[in-house]
């Protein structure tokens, strides 16, 4: 230290520098630490400040869309009616008029009453859903009348099978979907309400699409295609005089007779389960129908399917010829049930009408 023209010197220890350095030292973290302290109580606050503002920017939204949503209603209800009315149109193209009207002994319900009070209840209560209402009566309005049409359809096939003297009932009862066996798959589950339930309305539906679905499929199933183009049968179901002895017979279908070679139609879709020679029959074909129903072509002159094929009515199955015990070139032509001979021609004289149903 210089002091009037003199120097003096002081001397500090080296403890006494490590004390004074440790005491500035601590002053200084106490500095620092009360520093820290404000920020991070200011960081803090900012950071709530602007949790709250993210809070209010997050139901401000939720508002916004809430509020166009409700001014949406009207869109989506247009929308989904012209959805509905493209079904409609649809249906109407390939179907035809749904029926409107109610006939005496159907049991279809009837909504229009129903849904003509929802429409004013929800008129009054939810002024926006009223297009929603209004489209749920048309859509419950639609699916009565297709279920009317569904009825009808299987009113009609049950009609033309009952007047080739079979039953409807045993028809619907051998459906595939009515036998209690030999059925599986994956689960797929229908559903019309949010609970996983269907409306009986639907539900009603299906039940008239598959009882129509199994009579008409039923129907198809009938002999109903004649089985050679020829124009007159040569011999009748029923007794005879046998071509070779000449006593009484009992000839157990129809012949055809017509030149060899001549194709052999299936009288009716099905599936062949026989393709050989059989007694007296010679080369002969069996197609099986279902509902106990079976149809025989008989002295064929050669093989145009085999067994296991999946045929339609129409569709050449074989050739007209005159093996096993025949006089000349002709078919002999079966209608079996259950396993018993019946009459072909009530089958091939009622198809004309059968086809007009």
């Amino acid at each position: 230290m210089r002091s009037q023209g003199h120097v003096h010197f002081i001397r500090i220890s080296s403890r006494t520098q490590m004390v004074a350095a440790g005491a500035a030292g601590a002053l200084a973290t106490v500095w620092l630490g009360s520093m820290g302290a404000v920020a991070i109580e200011r960081l803090s606050a900012s950071s709530q400040e602007a949790e709250l503002l993210s809070r209010e920017a997050r139901v401000a939204r939720a508002e916004d869309r809430v509020e166009n949503y409700r001014d949406g209603i009207d869109e989506v209800a247009s929308d989904l009616a012209r959805r509905q009315k493209f079904i409609e149109q649809m249906v109407e193209a390939h179907i035809g008029d749904l029926p409107r009207d109610t006939k005496a002994g159907e049991t279809v319900s009837n909504s229009d009453a129903e849904a003509k009070r929802t429409i004013e209840k929800v008129s009054a209560a939810v002024p926006e859903a009223s297009e929603l209402a209004h489209l749920e009566a048309r859509q419950l309005a639609f699916v009565e009348n297709l279920t009317r049409y569904a009825d009808r359809r299987a009113e009609s096939a049950s009609a033309a099978i009952r007047k080739l003297g079979l039953n409807p009932k045993t028809m619907v009862a051998n459906a595939p979907a009515s036998r209690a066996s030999a059925r599986g798959g994956p689960l797929i589950k229908l559903a019309t309400r949010a609970d996983g339930s269907v409306d009986p309305r639907f539900q009603r539906l299906g039940v008239s699409l598959a009882r129509m679905d199994a009579l008409e499929n039923g129907l198809a199933s009938i002999p109903q295609v004649k089985p050679a183009s020829v124009a007159y049968v040569s011999s009748s179901y029923g007794y005879r005089s046998d071509p070779f002895t000449g006593g009484a017979a009992f000839h157990a279908g129809l012949d055809f007779p017509g030149p060899l070679g001549s194709p052999i139609y299936a009288a009716a879709k099905g599936k062949v389960t026989f393709v050989g020679r059989r007694h007296g029959y010679g080369n002969c074909i069996e197609v099986r129908h279902g509902n106990g129903l079976m149809t025989r072509y008989a002295h064929l002159s050669r093989f145009k399917s085999k067994v296991g094929d999946k045929v339609e009515a129409g569709s050449t199955i074989a050739l007209m010829g005159s093996t096993g015990r025949s006089t000349g070139s002709h078919l002999h032509f079966e209608v079996r049930l259950n396993g018993k001979p019946v009459n072909p021609r009530p089958f091939l004289e009622a198809s004309a009408h059968v086809q007009k149903q």
